[in-house]
């Protein structure tokens, strides 16, 4: 019988999100030859009677488990040598600020399986938290005009038993005649719709959005082709050769800076193509955007807006940013663009959040770690075994190999 513990959240800020959720525990146990036992915790959002509740035994001690599950990076002080872990590892872009932890990983002969790299053959993710950070960084959006312009006002999500308790308090908000773009096709954006969807605002087309005028709130979704175009070549755009070819598009996104209140940035961002707009276009009088939700959350100078200087945090969400010196000021001032970027915007609803993803997990993930036979499934997702890289991830061996003078 195969033992798994659910290991502790130790990364600060704390994380109230688990793997699993008691019931689904329950659920899993049932269905397959499993023993789950749950690390105490003080900061998950399930508490540690509801998974005893339903029979799952809490245990201080994990080093007798099989398979370790968690949601953040380990601490290497935490980690158990000769295990398998699964947790998001944020080493796969080489990350300085954990290249340590991966340096730990190969020393203690850990096998780690990171799940931002659990795919299928076609490269598809198969688990992800990113439909709840739409749902929330959309939320956080519109809280932040809320608190800019006082003519609305809005619960933080953190503080809400669930979704369903914050969608009842959607239902007594007068919305003013927000205008709202939001980029991305993937479960950032539609979570975000779903959002904006329960709020009540209306989806446009982008061109209506455009070329109307709008008493009450909208929203447009832009793809790739409605915000770049071949350099110098008016309404040119091909998807594959965008993708494979960032550096020879330009922006043509001013048009939307010009009528927007709220933008929500849902994309994956490709350093080698261009940038939503530049510092200099946030300075020109016609630059209406007062709130960038940048749920992507990547940082300047890779970066798709010159605005996200840094990440934000649940308990203190928002910066200003003054065009005029490209510099960080107090949010919502008169001359500022407010910025929402927290990077870790599904912990806001670790209860929806956890039972998402775990579903994920008990379909697509546990029956491949459960197979008596090795799955393409996870040698793709597995880093490091053994105290080596494996073939997939070869190419972070200077990043392993280099002195951690941060560390």
């Amino acid at each position: 019988m195969l033992k798994i513990g659910i290991i502790r959240e130790r990364k600060q800020p704390s994380d109230a999100r688990v793997p699993l959720t008691p019931l689904q525990c329950a659920q899993v146990q049932e269905k397959w030859p499993v023993q789950i036992v749950v690390e105490p915790s003080p900061v998950r959002a399930f508490k540690d009677n509801e998974f005893e509740q339903l029979g799952i035994d809490l245990q201080n001690d994990l080093s007798d488990c099989d398979l370790l599950l968690g949601v953040k990076e380990v601490p290497v002080e935490a980690l158990i040598p000769g295990k398998t872990y699964l947790f998001f590892s944020h080493t796969i872009k080489k990350q300085p600020y954990n290249r340590h932890l991966l340096q730990a990983i190969l020393e203690k002969k850990i096998r780690l399986i990171d799940y931002e790299v659990l795919t299928d053959e076609k490269g598809g993710r198969l688990i992800a938290f990113g439909f709840y950070a739409g749902v929330v960084g959309a939320h956080n959006g519109i809280w932040t005009y809320g608190k800019r312009t006082n003519l609305f006002e809005l619960p933080r999500m953190y503080a809400a038993h669930d979704y369903a308790e914050v969608k009842e308090a959607y239902r007594h908000i007068q919305w003013p005649p927000l205008r709202i773009v939001l980029t991305g096709s993937g479960r950032v954006a539609s979570g975000a719709i779903r959002n904006l969807h329960d709020m009540g605002i209306s989806q446009v087309s982008p061109a209506d959005y455009l070329h109307k005028t709008y008493d009450k709130p909208v929203f447009t979704q832009l793809f790739a082709q409605d915000y770049v175009q071949l350099r110098g070549q008016k309404g040119l755009f091909n998807k594959a050769h965008f993708y494979a070819n960032g550096q020879e598009y330009e922006s043509i996104f001013a048009p939307y800076t010009h009528c927007t209140d709220i933008f929500i940035n849902g994309i994956f961002y490709d350093p080698a193509a261009p940038a939503f707009f530049t510092r200099e276009e946030m300075t020109r009088p016609d630059f209406r955007i007062q709130v960038v939700a940048d749920v992507s959350c990547d940082i300047v100078p890779d970066s798709s807006v010159p605005c996200t200087l840094r990440p934000s945090t649940i308990a203190d969400p928002v910066y200003g940013y003054e065009p005029r010196t490209g510099k960080e000021t107090a949010p919502y001032q008169k001359d500022a663009v407010d910025v929402m970027a927290i990077d870790n915007l599904p912990s806001e609803l670790p209860r929806d959040a956890s039972q998402f993803f775990g579903n994920q997990l008990i379909d697509n993930i546990l029956p491949e770690l459960l197979h008596s036979e090795a799955r393409a499934v996870i040698s793709r997702g597995t880093i490091a075994d053994a105290g080596l890289l494996t073939a997939h991830f070869a190419y972070l061996h200077d990043y392993v190999a280099e002195s951690m003078e941060e560390a």
